[in-house]
């Protein structure tokens, strides 16, 4: 196997090589961080969590706005409820949904922010 060349020998910034090596979160945090953004990569869980922007609606309510079966709601549910996107609670036989805390309405907006500022 053919040795890499040293930074010194093609890089005229090792300096900031290095720092950029420093400054970069641990592996297993970027596979997380990678693992959590691929459940934004599928529109109905986009969808599901725009639905609980504003607050909590049970799975029915979710399923009817959506246009969409029971189970494939559920399904989408215990997707984003393994990623912690989103929390519920129960009243009775109805379980209610929504978002687990400000950072996914962050994520959301901003994304739509620069999804918009695109198309200006």
């Amino acid at each position: 196997m053919k040795e890499l060349p040293k930074c010194e020998e093609y890089c005229p910034n090792c300096e900031t090589v290095e720092k950029i090596k420093a400054a970069l979160p641990d592996e297993d945090d970027l596979y997380d961080l990678a693992d959590l953004l691929r459940i934004f990569g599928d529109s109905t869980r986009v969808r599901i969590l725009y639905v609980l922007f504003d607050g909590e609606v049970c799975v029915c309510d979710i399923a009817d706005a959506l246009g969409m079966t029971l189970s494939a709601i559920s399904h989408q549910l215990r997707i984003l409820k393994s990623a912690r996107l989103i929390k519920f609670r129960r009243d009775g036989k109805t379980v209610y949904y929504s978002l687990a805390d400000d950072h996914v309405k962050t994520i959301l907006g901003m994304g739509m922010e620069h999804i918009k500022e695109k198309k200006q």
